[in-house]
C-alpha cells in the first residue's frame, strides 16, 4: 500500500508560472488545488523572482508537499528566455529546497507522454486528459496550471511505477540524516 502524498508541479514562466497541487491517497490523485502566478505586470525580472518565490513559498506553507516536480528547461533559440527561465524555475527550486522538499525535473516531452501516452501531444489534450484523470470540474482551463498538474501527475506515474526520477534533491539536512556514517 502506498502512503499518502502530497505533490506540487511547477510550469516555469517568466510572464505566467504554473502550479497544480494534487494528493495521492491509496493510489487515487485528487486535485487540490492549481492556478497561476501572473506575472507580466512586473517589467522588471528581478521583481518576477520575487514574486515566484513569495508565491511558491506560500504555497508550500499552506500545504505542505511532500515533492516537488518542475518541467525542466527546453531549448530556446533566444538566450535570454532560456537564462529568464532558468532562474524562474531555480527560484522555485530554491523555495522547495529551503523546506527540505525534493524535487525532480521531467522534460515536455514525458510529461505529455505520461498524461496522454504520447509525446507529441498538445497543451489542450493535456488538459483535457488532466480533466477526466483528476475529475477537474472547472469549465475555464487555465493551459499553464494544467500544465503545472500535468508535471505533479507526470512525478506520481514515474515514482510509482519505481523509474528513477534523478536528479532528487532534498537539502543537506536529509543527506544528513540518511548518511550519519558519511559525517566525521
Amino acid at each position: 500500500m502506498q502512503k499518502e502524498r502530497i505533490i506540487m508541479g511547477i510550469d516555469p514562466g517568466t510572464k505566467i508560472m504554473g502550479y497544480g497541487i494534487i494528493e495521492v491517497k491509496n493510489g487515487k490523485m485528487k486535485c487540490i488545488l492549481y492556478g497561476i502566478i501572473d506575472l507580466s505586470k512586473f517589467k522588471n525580472h528581478a521583481l518576477k523572482l520575487k514574486k515566484i518565490s513569495e508565491r511558491v513559498t506560500e504555497l508550500i506553507e499552506q500545504y505542505a508537499p511532500d515533492e516537488m516536480a518542475l518541467e525542466a528547461p527546453f531549448y530556446s533559440k533566444n538566450v535570454q528566455v532560456a537564462i529568464k527561465l532558468g532562474r524562474a524555475q531555480g527560484v522555485a527550486m530554491a523555495a522547495a529546497l529551503v523546506n527540505e522538499i525534493p524535487i525532480a525535473e521531467y522534460a515536455p516531452r514525458k510529461i505529455k507522454q505520461s498524461v496522454t501516452g504520447q509525446g507529441e501531444a498538445s497543451k489542450e489534450q493535456v488538459a483535457s486528459m488532466l480533466k477526466n484523470l483528476l475529475e477537474l470540474k472547472d469549465d475555464k482551463i487555465i493551459i499553464d496550471a494544467t500544465d503545472a498538474l500535468g508535471v505533479a501527475v507526470c512525478h506520481y506515474f514515474q515514482t510509482s511505477l519505481g523509474i528513477s526520477t534523478e536528479p532528487k534533491v532534498s537539502g543537506w539536512g536529509a543527506f544528513i540524516k540518511s548518511n550519519p556514517d558519511r559525517i566525521k
